[in-house]
This record gives structure tokens, sequence and C-alpha cells, in this order.
């Protein structure tokens, strides 16, 4: 479906909005920081197959993944499944001088990864590219969301330079702890929005705005 921007009239802007972003990401990452392990552990295999249930996912050929860091959902059992469905799973690599994201292709996740930009898990050199027209499915990392599709990312913008370069229909699908998911996430029109958002209890379809 197309990515509109979402129209929010009343949402906070400038100062207001930046202060409101920290204020929420700042809660947000506390409360996921203290998630027990085992509990984290249950949810990432819960939000797995609920991800790899949808139809959306099973029909794409290339997928964009991403690597857990630090409290986030672990994604391996996201991988491994893509991996048993013959599917080509990219993953992302910071390039800091460009301030952009560059895909690289995951065969083997023991052996294709490692610490990389800030002790982000990345792609090995050895790992070939992979260009943003091939994806058709991408799972968007985040800290927060709401029900409207609206998301709350880490602040440094990789994600917003990174997602209008694939062509607009491309799914994209985040997957979050249930404390992840607010009221209402502050956003700018031009911040990105997400067509489903996946958690441990449920799994929302969101209505692009008219």
């Amino acid at each position: 479906m197309p990515h509109a921007p979402h129209r929010d009239h009343d949402a906070p802007r400038g100062a207001a909005l930046h202060a409101a972003k920290l204020a929420v990401r700042r809660q947000i990452l506390a409360a996921r920081d203290a998630l027990p392990a085992d509990y984290r552990a249950r949810a990432a295999h819960t939000i797995a197959e609920r991800i790899a249930a949808l139809p959306s996912f099973a029909t794409a050929r290339t997928v964009l993944l991403t690597l857990a860091y630090r409290s986030e959902w672990d994604t391996l059992p996201l991988i491994h499944a893509a991996l048993a469905a013959g599917k080509t799973i990219a993953v992302p690599r910071v390039n800091a001088a460009a301030r952009m994201l560059e895909l690289f292709a995951l065969a083997d996740p023991a052996r294709d990864v490692a610490a990389g930009f800030k002790g982000i898990p990345e792609p090995l050199p050895h790992c070939s590219p992979v260009g943003t027209s091939s994806v058709d499915w991408i799972l968007v990392p985040g800290v927060a969301f709401d029900a409207n599709g609206r998301r709350l990312g880490y602040g440094g913008g990789y994600y917003d330079r990174l997602l209008p370069l694939f062509a607009p229909r491309t799914a994209r699908v985040a997957g979050a702890f249930d404390l992840q998911c607010v009221d209402r996430v502050p956003a700018a029109p031009h911040d990105v929005t997400v067509d489903a958002l996946v958690t441990e209890t449920r799994t929302l379809i969101m209505t692009p705005p008219a």
C-alpha cells in the first residue's frame, strides 16, 4: 500500500516535538530494558511466529530484517524461518560517513555477523550487497509505535532516510513488545509509518489515511 504521510494537525512541532520524542524514547527504553530475559525470549518467539504467518511475509522473496541490539526482541527465530523458506535475507550495515544504511545478504547468522557501528550486530564484509529494488518486505525497527502506524525511532534518522528508497508498495511491518505500543507517537508529517504492528499478543493492520 502507498505510504502517504499521516496528517496530525495538533501534533507538537519543532522543539516541542523533539522534547516529546525524547521523553517517550527514554520512558519506553527504560521499560523495555527492565523486561525479564525469559519473558523477552518467549515473546520474541511469539512475535516471530506471528510475523512469519503474515501473508505478505509468506509470499515475499527478499526480506529486509534486523539483528537484535540490547533489549530489542530477538529476531533470530524469524531469520531462521526465512532461511528455511528459501528467502533472501538482507540486513543493514551503518555507513557512518554517509549517515545511511547499506544492505547485505545474510546466509548464516553464526558466520556472517559481528558487532559493528556502536556495537550493533552487522553483516561482515564478505557478505554480498543487496539492492533496495529487490526487497519486497521490510521489518522496521523502532522504540515505540501507535495504532495509526506512527513510529518512534532511536533518533539517528537512518530508517527515515532508507525507507523512501524502496518501492512505495513494499510491505513495512514492525515487531515490538506490547509495552512499546503507546496511545500516540509524537511524529512529524515526514516520519515513516508502518503497515502492520506485531506484538506478543496481537497483530494490528493499519489503514492508511485518506
